[in-house]
């Protein structure tokens, strides 16, 4: 595989280059007809653009190759809920699940941002994960690869709030090369912090635990 291609079809992709991204990855194919990324990469292309049923028979490629591709195989069922035409920006990240509440969800920047080639697969309402450190909050994707990680007054106070048991989901809400942003909604509340909200209005340096 060109790998050289392969970071360029990736690289076009997190810019919102669609035309461009189908254009490398069909090259890659040219050579290797079995790469299962350029063949995720172009089904998502093909996605972007409208054009679903070329996404679904390319995705449907990559799980005669391997049936248990997870990218693949949650694409197939994303755009079955998409009608012809319709993009997958367009298509139900639901609404809903962004629906903010006062002290309980929380709009984030991420910070130093993981490899391009694991933030090309995601896409907006995804659901990801917090991953408590020690001294910090790392946000990876459900089966661990490294997404960033949260600014460390957040981090701070996330932190001791899962301690006592509180829970969170976290949603990816946008994607672009240099800014990645999830939303956070406090999902429990734990008993001895039932007066304490997760994201006050005002600073949360005044939070007492």
């Amino acid at each position: 595989m060109n790998e050289d291609l392969a970071q360029k079809a990736v690289t076009a992709a997190l810019a919102g280059d669609w035309k461009e991204a189908e254009k490398i990855n069909k090259q890659i194919l040219k050579d290797d007809k079995s790469d299962v990324d350029a063949l995720n990469r172009l089904a998502r292309a093909c996605a972007e653009q409208g054009n679903l049923k070329k996404a679904k028979e390319t995705a449907q490629k990559v799980l005669k190759i391997n049936p248990f591709n997870q990218i693949a195989s949650k694409s197939l069922k994303k755009w079955k809920s998409l009608r012809r035409g319709e993009t997958t920006a367009s298509g139900p990240s639901s609404a809903e699940a962004f629906l903010e509440e006062p002290g309980k969800t929380k709009m984030v920047s991420l910070l130093h941002l993981g490899a391009p080639s694991v933030l090309a697969k995601l896409d907006a309402g995804d659901e990801v994960k917090l991953a408590p450190h020690k001294h910090r909050v790392s946000v990876t994707t459900l089966d661990g690869k490294y997404i960033g990680r949260l600014p460390d007054d957040i981090a701070a106070i996330l932190r001791k709030l899962t301690k006592h048991g509180n829970e969170y989901q976290t949603l990816v809400k946008s994607i672009e090369p240099k800014d990645v942003r999830v939303f956070i909604r406090e999902t429990k509340r734990s008993e001895k912090l039932k007066d304490t909200p997760s994201f006050p209005a005002e600073k949360i340096n005044y939070i007492s635990f």
